[in-house]
């Protein structure tokens, strides 16, 4: 119950928004701990004033930076709320679990309490969550009361009645070694006009030797004249170096000698591995190739129709061309397939090792902010969120430049404790993951894993660390099981005192009288006694899934600057003094939704946590990730960013990892793996202009989410020629232009244009933190200038300064950035962030950027980066399916159609987009072509006049091509050939099902206007009593099922009519009947799996069924016969006849 002074929601952005803490007592007194408001309990509109008080014998203020570590404390004690038309409060929360935390960065950490009667405070503490004491009598005092009895209490200690030695706290609370550096010449002059905003800490700079500036400002005003003679530098390999008779201050130490930095040649930190000539070449011939006989063999049925039967040669040649049209939208990109691979020993060295530029080895990469989101905890449960938060903050980065931001759609209270008991079981699963270097650090996969977990282990304690910890595991996993019972008996409790006490009430009001019934809220609470703001299980106005405030929590506040280790004791169950126990920043979201607003599902969820992260770490990278995709490898992030931080890396948006899946059957019936997409297609795309985005596993750089052209994007022309190929660079006059906000240029202005600062409240939104921290992120994502050719870098050490602690201001203008009324007349959702408009956002999103003249990387690491689990059930297979299709067509139907992209994409990345919007359209040719053997069948004739040997021999050519193009795709991509065929055969089950269902959604929504909507796809966390894949064998009846069974039945009595005519016939025709009877086969063998689904478990279906499905198939059959029997039929026989 915290307070702030009332003000209109679009004011939120102007300056520092002013947040007070309240906390409600046991006793029910209210504590007012910030102290800035004199009264909490006056309202109005000018309830805030300050009194400033000249510093005197009397008035010492604390410490700056132990003022700024107790304030952190509290905003991480503190559960902010607002929205729209609401004040932004922090509710100061005594617990966020029913259980205890012991973590000093956990939210809700038991610490003591202030000694001086009638206050609750909390004591002092330090980064390991040790009480401060300020007097050697350990008398326990919380902050204000310190302060009060310094200033008016006489520098008396209320315990031992002495004064107080020295008013300084402990050099151990200080900030360690923390000094102000000098901001550079312009930057300086910019921040001194907003003293109000804490952004001036956020600059990344480089600590000179000399004193002076050495980092380049944002708008390149640096003098590098005036540099050159005050620190006697020079211009070295790739940047700008000492001088051999080092800096003119007389300090000559190793650190300032460039000898050692010289002497090591430049290495990359990222290699292309082209694919070998003996397999790309015949590759790339065999294309060409099956293109030529292709047209020759559709200019051969052109001009060769079936008089007989030209219906049917007629459905059959339009099928056919279109197969070939699209066959060729899929084969082009795949011409220049490469591999990839980092050098991670690389970017240790030249990253988190002691060079000239960063002589201390602090760590230089830049920070990373993880998205994690989710929406329905039923769907999607909790353990498998809170195993993916465990992966993430046990993730092999520098712990103070990751951070965590969970997304939480639905506002459930289930989510939030899940997120929160798994922050405090962190505590103990991280340190035991670095400390034995464990591998998936995933708990429930880890201690699911079949094979021995003790191999490569050489450490004595290995054992019963591992045993401990798969206890405490249990015991969290049963916590997490248990807590919808937890949070339902705990809310009927609450409940039930609040009603009685409504019934109190009103029997003192009317007397002895009954009181009529009561409606009291079925509120749910939390683990603190208080409301939850956002969904509760009964719903309620401005309590319910669409209808809640914006909910921020700080999980795990930022860790300290040095690296914190464990104390060996009896308190700690596993010796962890060799470990650096800190944990990343965790922080839970769940955005403001009201009614009459377009939440604009995953994508504005996405969008909210872009604003809210950059107002509170702004880390320059953004790794998304669904709630049921963890990190595998524990060094994917910095795989992904050996890409980055490359040479060139400034002009990559975004880097994208394969999706690899758990839990599948082993023969992968419904082609979930999807292996020949992800390592063909993309490997192939990875040739051209980079791979799409899809969804899940992506590593972007936030300035290109945020709509800007790549760095350099002037120096190049465009043209038709240059969408095949690299583009070329204009003249030297402009490629040597100086670079004035090189980086910041949006795409839709003109060349001479430049981004001006005052059109970004336009854009992004009316938020000062939001505004400045975009040239902060871009300048800190830039790659290092140590090479001749990077010329949009960063200098070395640049990314050493501590990160800011976390403030209350910051955390408010989070909240007010998460608000539903923050996105409108800007354009986020159009051209910022995540796209609008689209189920499938993740495809739109990726084809903006590269329309925009980025390029994307695909990284396949040795050990899978991220897996995640995927549906094995028939139906949800083909809705998930389902929904990509549809997507696919509302792309082909809107402005992100590739025919209308920019002349900054290249061809045949362009070719590439087509297919994506286009391929659906394919279903409605698959379905008439896999009718056309049955119509053959059971008409008596074929697509062509006979079966001669011209067509026999292009048929022949076609196949022994496809099935060469096939090897040698596994050849160079490495998938396994019964991976390849389930591909083959889910394509055409899709293509009669889900993709024409797309189509006709598509259509609808084109047409009528009639929106789509989509179910979450569920995420089964697995039941241990269920056998192994049980969701295989369950039939769930679909409507998109109709058309599959249709064909697979109408082939089968076709053939069986077929085999019966042929029997009957004087003259059979065979050639006729096996040329159908093969086409029906090859159908058949298409749709097995979508028949065994249906069939379910093996031996669940009984006999009868198939007895009674070939009586029914033989008795048509006969029937046909009889009603059409064959001309001059009188015996079965006749003679077999092949041209």
């Amino acid at each position: 119950m915290a307070l702030r002074s009332p003000r209109a929601p679009h004011d939120k952005g102007e300056g520092t928004s002013v947040v007070t803490y309240v906390r409600r007592t046991s006793s029910g007194r209210n504590v007012n701990y910030s102290r800035d408001d004199l009264d909490s309990e006056i309202s109005g509109e000018f309830n805030n004033y300050t009194v400033h008080i000249p510093p005197t014998p009397d008035n010492q203020p604390m410490d700056p930076s132990i003022t700024q570590r107790v304030e952190e404390q509290y905003v991480t004690s503190s559960i902010f709320t607002g929205g729209f038309n609401s004040v932004t409060r922090a509710h100061l929360m005594d617990k966020v679990i029913e259980s205890e935390t012991n973590h000093p960065q956990m939210a809700g950490t038991k610490g003591s309490m202030c000694a001086i009667p009638g206050c609750d405070g909390k004591v002092m503490s330090d980064e390991r969550g040790e009480d401060i004491l300020p007097c050697e009598c350990d008398f326990k005092i919380c902050r204000d009361c310190y302060i009060d009895a310094v200033k008016s209490g006489g520098n008396v200690c209320p315990g031992c009645k002495e004064l107080y030695k020295s008013t300084d706290l402990h050099e151990d609370v200080m900030e360690n070694g923390r000094a102000m550096l000098q901001l550079p010449f312009n930057v300086e002059s910019k921040l001194e006009r907003r003293l109000s905003s804490k952004m001036d800490r956020r600059l990344s700079l480089v600590r000179s030797t000399s004193n002076s500036a050495l980092v380049r400002s944002q708008t390149g005003d640096f003098d590098h004249t005036k540099w050159l003679f005050e620190t006697g530098g020079t211009y070295g390999y790739g940047n700008a170096m000492w001088s051999k008779d080092g800096l003119n201050n007389e300090k000559h130490d190793d650190a300032s000698e460039p000898k050692e930095f010289l002497s090591k040649p430049w290495r990359p930190l990222t290699r292309k591995l082209k694919i070998p000539a003996a397999v790309i070449s015949p590759y790339r011939l065999l294309i060409f190739v099956r293109m030529v006989v292709l047209a020759l063999f559709l200019q051969w049925r052109i001009t060769n129709p079936n008089e007989d039967a030209r219906w049917l040669w007629l459905m059959s040649i339009i099928c056919e061309l279109w197969f070939a049209f699209s066959w060729l939208l899929d084969q082009l990109p795949k011409l220049s397939p490469v591999n990839r691979s980092t050098d991670l020993n690389v970017l240790k060295e030249k990253f988190e090792s002691p060079s000239p530029g960063n002589p201390t080895g602090r760590s230089d990469l830049p920070g990373v902010d993880i998205f994690v989101s989710t929406a329905d905890p039923e769907k999607e449960p909790p353990l498998v969120t809170a195993n993916t938060i465990l992966s993430i903050l046990a993730a092999d980065y520098p712990v103070e430049k990751l951070s965590c931001y969970v997304s939480d759609d639905g506002g459930s209270l289930l989510t939030f404790e899940a997120m929160a008991e798994a922050a405090s079981f962190a505590d103990l699963w991280v340190p035991f993951c670095r400390k034995h270097d464990i591998e998936p650090r995933n708990p429930e996969s880890y201690f699911s894993l079949k094979r021995d977990p003790l191999k490569n282990k050489v450490r004595q304690d290995f054992v019963r660390d591992r045993r401990r910890v798969k206890r405490e595991y249990d015991e969290f996993k049963v916590r997490i099981n248990g807590l919808p019972d937890v949070i339902r008996r705990r809310s009927d409790a609450y409940n039930a005192r609040e009603e009685m006490k409504a019934v109190k009430l009103q029997k003192e009001r009317v007397g002895e009288e009954m009181p009529e019934t009561l409606k009291i809220p079925k509120a749910t609470w939390m683990a603190d006694a208080t409301h939850w703001p956002g969904t509760w299980m009964a719903s309620n106005p401005d309590h319910s899934k669409g209808d809640h405030v914006g909910i921020i929590q700080v999980m795990l506040k930022p860790p300290s600057d040095e690296s914190l280790h464990g104390t060996d004791d009896d308190a700690n169950p596993i010796n962890f003094t060799e470990v650096d126990i800190r944990l990343p920043l965790l922080v839970y979201v769940s955005r403001e939704k009201r009614p009459g607003y377009d939440h604009n599902k995953k994508a504005g969820a996405m969008n909210a946590l872009v604003r809210a992260s950059a107002v509170m770490s702004n880390g320059p990278f953004i790794l998304n990730l669904d709630c049921d995709h963890y990190i595998y490898n524990s060094q994917a992030i910095r795989e992904g960013m050996c890409f980055m931080m490359d040479r060139g890396g400034d002009r990559i948006c975004y880097v994208q990892f394969p999706q690899r899946f758990e839990g599948i059957d082993p023969s992968d019936r419904y082609a979930n793996h999807n292996t020949v997409f992800f390592d063909v297609n993309m490997r192939a795309l990875d040739g051209l202009q980079g791979p799409v985005y899809v969804g899940t596993g992506c590593l972007f750089r936030r300035i290109a989410l945020y709509g800007f052209d790549p760095p350099r994007s002037k120096e190049y022309n465009s043209g038709f020629w240059s969408c095949f190929s690299g583009r070329k660079k204009r003249s030297a006059s402009v490629s040597s232009a100086p670079e004035i906000n090189g980086s910041l240029r949006m795409g839709d202005l003109d060349d001479e244009e430049e981004m001006a600062l005052p059109l970004f409240p336009k854009k992004f939104g009316n938020s000062s933190f939001l505004l400045e921290s975009i040239p902060v992120a871009e300048f800190q994502g830039r790659p290092l200038a140590d090479h001749p050719s990077v010329k949009h870098g960063r200098p070395p050490g640049a990314l050493t300064v501590p990160r800011e602690l976390l403030d209350a201001s910051a955390v408010a203008e989070a909240i007010s950035v998460v608000s539903c009324w923050f996105e409108d007349k800007t354009e986020w959702g159009g051209r910022v962030g995540w796209i609008y408009g689209s189920v499938t956002e993740d495809v739109v999103t990726g084809y903006r950027m590269h329309n925009r003249g980025w390029r994307s990387i695909y990284c396949v690491t040795k050990r899978d980066a991220f897996r995640g689990t995927a549906p094995i059930n028939l139906t949800d297979r083909l809705h998930q399916v389902l929904r990509w299709a549809t997507g696919s067509v509302e792309i082909f139907f809107s402005r992100n159609n590739a025919f209308l992209a920019s002349s900054k994409m290249k061809l045949l990345q362009r070719i590439a987009y087509l297919n994506v919007g286009i391929y659906p359209f394919t279903s409605f040719f698959l379905i008439v072509y896999c009718f056309l053997p049955a119509l053959s069948l059971l008409s008596g004739e074929f697509i062509v006049q006979s079966l001669n040997i011209t067509f026999l021999v292009y048929l022949l050519v076609i196949t022994i091509t496809l099935c060469m193009l096939a090897i040698l795709e596994i050849k160079w991509s490495g998938i396994d050939l019964e991976e390849w065929w389930r591909n083959e055969q889910f394509w055409l089950i899709g293509g009669t099902s889900a993709h024409f269902a797309a189509v006709l959604q598509g259509l609808l929504k084109v047409i009528a206007g009639i929106e789509i909507s989509f179910t979450l796809t569920s995420k089964s966390s697995g039941d241990e009593n269920d056998e192994d894949f049980a969701d295989l064998y369950i039939i769930k009846w679909s409507s998109l099922m109709i058309p599959p069974i249709t064909i697979i039945f109408i082939n089968m009595i076709a053939i069986a009519v077929g085999v019966s005519r042929t029997i009957y016939s004087t003259i059979p025709q065979w050639s006729r009947l096996l040329g159908g009877v093969f086409f029906s086969f090859w159908v058949l063998a298409h749709l097995y799996p979508f028949a065994k689904g249906l069939m379910g478990r093996r031996g669940r279906t009984p006999t009868i069924a198939f007895v009674w499905s070939g009586l029914i198939a033989i008795t048509i059959s006969l029937l046909w016969v009889a009603i059409d029997p064959p001309s001059g039929s009188t015996e079965i026989g006749g003679s077999f006849q092949f041209p």
